[in-house]
Parts: structure tokens; sequence; C-alpha cells
């Protein structure tokens, strides 16, 4: 306090302000005092900056000659200062009062800094009247990450301070990301700094999570303490991320994707996992599919320097998030993202030396595929499987890439046709989606005829009666099937031939087995079901005689082979039969 005759010739708002603090800090702020204080700044606001400078000037001393308590006073008098204060001329104040929260943060004393936090979150819930435009964070950004990471071995003040600094990164995003006009938080600079102190705190928490589990010996006071820090930081990574817009989404993937490789975070994913779902359930949906665009980009630069076990952890990261988005896709993103699925498909069956790694990496690519398209609509899902098929190279070419890469791709079309549900076969089914799908039906490679065959299962099954004919039978009781439509008998008059002259010559593959002839009647039988009426049964009846007469005639198919086209003609025509009761009198005596 000032004293002596030179005191009392001191200007009014520095008496003041010396009166608030008492003889003894032990007592505390001296509250009638203080209102006084606050009473004459509230009637003289052009003396409020005057107010902050003196009252800097007394902190400055205080932290100096290392009088803690006089200096608690002296930010608890500026706190109630700002909390009454909010005309235009807060803005000088707040210069004085972010000198002092340096000032204290520049302190070694670690209580000193979590005061310092403390009054700034304080401050940044305060609305004022009109925005900063020159008002920078920087300095406290860095100071609020470097305690965020703190490493002292006081395990309680360790946790104190990282508490603090994450408190801390989260008020200086609610001062500043709101507003356009004050300073960018969204700038690299910023961003990697405030993402991987929020992202540490995060994962040390899971981390004591899991330690506590094993050893089960914490109790519940010690544990709201422990996971306090872990907990703001996912609530600012949640508040940061759903102020986003388009242009900040790279702004802050980017920092989260790099802290993963840095610290190899990605195998296990579990954390992986966990943060991107905070981050896709908290962005504005309209932007989702940013995310997933700019980690599929990120995805392709580990395509040439990350071994397949890290780049299928994150393929799996992508399976498990990706559906979020899908809703949110529209036009030209939906495409894109496919695009990008296949690419990496595509970049991954030419590796050399595959490995285990390598093929859970592409399967998971698969199953990401499938969960995004899930939740599309179908006429979308059709142009995703057309698509597909365009990518799917055509030719015998032996070489075990291309007939790695045919797999796979034709593994992606029945992942997103097991999507799909079928009203119409001539709009699931255009020229350019069903005749490549048919050639395909001859292929040379037995595995591929058979992921083709379960294409079409899947394609044509609109009642569910697949499960009843995976193989031949002369148990039809059950079927379900509803009348044909016009629409349906167009299709098969235009397209049955065809169909069945594709699937009559992949019969006569030599290297088909029991399983690929059995899926090739599924087919039959499932068009059958689906396409059956008076205007269609000659040609079924024709099919089913044709088989019969392959069987008798073929020079190429073995005994075994020719006896299991009997039974297939067999059962397709009892199948007819069921369907037209005065056949069955003429087909009685064949399958009595």
């Amino acid at each position: 306090m000032v004293q002596g005759c030179c005191g009392f010739c001191a200007p009014r708002y520095k008496r003041l302000v010396d009166s608030v603090f008492p003889p003894d800090p032990k007592d505390g702020l001296v509250k009638a005092n203080m209102e006084k204080l606050t009473f004459y700044v509230l009637s003289s606001p052009e003396k409020l900056d005057r107010v902050g400078e003196y009252l800097y000037y007394k902190l400055s001393r205080d932290i100096y000659r290392k009088r803690n308590g006089c200096v608690e006073i002296g930010v608890e008098a500026m706190d109630q200062l700002l909390q009454a204060c909010h005309s235009q001329t807060l803005n000088l104040f707040v210069e004085s009062y972010l000198k002092m929260v340096q000032k204290l943060l520049e302190s070694v004393d670690p209580n000193l800094q979590i005061l310092a936090t403390q009054s700034f979150v304080k401050f940044s819930n305060i609305e004022e009247d009109t925005p900063s435009y020159h008002r920078r964070y920087d300095f406290l950004v860095s100071k609020f990450a470097s305690m965020a990471h703190s490493n002292t071995t006081d395990d309680e003040l360790r946790n104190a301070i990282r508490a603090s600094g994450v408190s801390g990164l989260k008020s200086v995003v609610r001062k500043t990301v709101s507003d356009d006009l004050v300073e960018n938080i969204w700038d690299p600079n910023h961003m990697e700094k405030i993402i991987p102190s929020l992202l540490f705190n995060m994962e040390q928490g899971r981390q004591s999570l899991l330690v506590r589990d094993e050893n089960d010996a914490v109790a519940g006071n010690q544990e709201e303490e422990v996971v306090d820090a872990p907990r703001i930081a996912e609530t600012c990574l949640r508040d940061l991320v759903n102020k986003a817009t388009f242009g900040h989404v790279r702004s802050f993937v980017r920092p989260v994707l790099n802290h993963f490789d840095v610290f190899d975070l990605w195998v296990p994913n579990d954390f992986a996992v966990h943060t991107f779902r905070v981050i896709m359930f908290s962005i504005q949906t309209q932007y989702s599919y940013a995310v997933i665009e700019t980690l599929m980009n990120h995805l392709d630069v580990h395509n040439t320097k990350s071994n397949a076990k890290i780049r299928a952890s994150m393929a799996d990261v992508l399976a498990k998030i990706i559906d979020i988005a899908a809703g949110e896709s529209v036009g030209p993103s939906v495409l894109e993202i496919v695009n990008s699925i296949v690419q990496h498909i595509q970049v991954s069956t030419r590796q050399e030396g595959a490995d285990g790694d390598e093929k859970a990496y592409r399967e998971t690519l698969i199953l990401a595929l499938g969960e995004y398209v899930t939740h599309l609509p179908d006429y979308q899902k059709i142009e995703i499987m057309k698509f597909i098929m365009q990518k799917v190279p055509a030719g015998n070419d032996n070489t075990p890439s291309h007939r790695l890469l045919q797999n796979m791709l034709l593994k992606s079309l029945l992942m997103v046709g097991s999507k799909y549900r079928t009203t119409y076969l001539s709009t699931t089914f255009p020229m350019s989606f069903l005749q490549p799908l048919l050639t395909l039906c001859q292929d040379d490679d037995p595995e591929l005829r058979l992921i083709v065959q379960n294409i079409l299962h899947t394609l044509i099954d609109r009642h569910q009666n697949r499960e009843r004919l995976t193989s031949p039978t002369l148990k039809l009781d059950g079927m379900v099937r509803e009348p044909c439509t016009r629409t349906d008998i167009l299709f098969s008059k235009k397209n049955g031939g065809e169909i069945f002259s594709n699937l009559f010559g992949s019969l006569e593959k030599k290297n088909n087995g029991i399983s690929h002839m059995n899926a090739i009647y599924t087919t039959l039988a499932l068009f059958c079901v689906e396409l059956f009426c008076e205007e269609t049964l000659f040609d079924f009846i024709r099919l089913a005689m044709s088989f019969q007469e392959l069987a008798l005639t073929s020079s190429l198919l073995t005994p075994a082979q020719k006896i299991h086209l009997h039974i297939i003609a067999l059962s397709l025509l009892a199948l007819i039969a069921h369907f037209l009761p005065v056949l069955k009198d003429y087909t009685g005596p064949f399958t009595s």
C-alpha cells in the first residue's frame, strides 16, 4: 500500500487499487474496497486502462519478490474487474490483463502457472462487446501446450499442470474459434500445437484407465482427478471440430494423422478408432466426408512407405467410421470415395511378396466399401456396381497380379451387391453391367466364376429363396414368389437368351467342380422363381432339356459331371412343375 504523504498525493485510482490489498495477504481481498474500485471504474471507464497498468505493475513486483499471497489477491481483483466491466474501453484493460497472465505463465512456480490458467478460463467465458483485431494468443497457445505435456515426477502436480494446460487451450479455442475477425486459430502453427496436446492427454487417459482396470486398486476420487485432463481434452476436441467449416477440416485432421504417424499409434488402432469417431460425431454432418477424403489421401502416402500391418489398421479405422459419412455424401463425392478405395485395392494387388497382412489390408478395404454403401440409396449402389465393373480388367491374363485384381474387385462388387435390394431386374442389370458380368461367367479361373455366380445370386434373389436352392433339390415347399410383372417379362425376353447361353457355356469348363455346377443351378433356379410365367414357360423347359442333351453328347465332361448335370436338369424340371401344377403328372414318375 502507498505510505506517507506521497501516498495521499497519489491519483485516486492508485489509492483505490492499493486499498484492496490487506496488510496481511492471508486475510484475502478487501471486499468493501473492491466494491469501491469497481464502482469507480464503472463510473469512469476511461480510467480502466490505468487501473489495469497499475495492477500489472504491482503483480510484477510481487511475483519478483515471491509474495504469492499478494499475487493471488491481484489476480482476483483483475478477475472481478473483468467480470464487472463491459465497456468499449475493456480492450485496453484486457491488454494489461493478458500481460499479467503471460507474466504468471513465465514463472517457474507451477502454482502461479495454474493460477494464471484458472484466471484465463474465467476471462474466456466473458462475452466482449467489441472484438479485438490486434490481440494475439501465440504465447498462450505455446505455453498451454507445453503445460499439457508436463512430465513432472510428482504425479498429483503433473496431472494438475496437464489439466490446466488443456483447460487453457480449450479457453483459447473458445475465445477465438467463433470470430473470424480475431486471430486465426486454424493456422497450422496453432493446430500443430493444440491437436497433439489434446491427443496426448486423451491417449494418456486411456492408458491410465487400462492400468487401473488391470490393477483394480484406485479409489473413485483419485480416478476422477486422474482422468480430468483427458476428459477436458476430449471436450475441447469436440468443441473445436464442431466449429470447423469445410475449409478448416484438413487443418485439424492433418495434425491428428501426423500425431498417429510419429508416435506409432496405428497399431493397435483402438485409440485411432476412438479419436476418429469423436471427430465424425462432432463435425457438422455436411463436412464429414471431407474427413474420409483426408484419411484416404493419407493412406495414399502410406502405400509406398508403410508395411501392410499399418495400412490394414488404417483401413480398419476407415471401415469403422466411413458409414457415418455415407448419409451426407452426394453427387461426385460418392464416386470419389469409391474410386479411392478401388485404387488402393489396385495398388495392393501389385505388391510383390504379399503376405497375410497385405491380404488383411485388402479385405479390410472391401469391408470399408461395404460399410460405406450400406447407408447410400439404391440408385447410387447401382452406379457404384457399374463403376466397379468398369474397373475389372478383361481378358484371360493369367499373371498373379491380374487374377488377384479381378478377384478383389469382384469381391468388392459382391460386397456392394449384398447391400442392395433388387426391385426390378431391368434396373439392376443394365447392359453396361450385365454384359461384362456374363462374359466373366466363362472365364478360365474357377474361383472367379464362382464369385460371379454369387454376385448373380445376390442380385437376383428378391424373396430370400437362395438358402433353399443352394444345391439341386426336390423339396420345394415354402418357396416365396410373386406374379411376374410385365417389366420382368420384357427383361426375360430381351436378355434371357444371352444369360442362359453364357451359363450354359460355363457348364462345359473342364475345371468345374460340384460347387461350380451347384452355383449355376442356383442362378438358374432363382431366375426361374423370379421370372417364371406362361410367357417364359417354354424358355425354361428348353433350358432343362438342353442340359440333358449336353450331358448325353458332351465329350468334355467327366462321368461325374454328366451325372450331376442330369440331376440339375431334373431339379429344374421339378421346379417348373412346382409353379405349373399341370406338369406334375408328367414330372411325377421322374421325381418320385
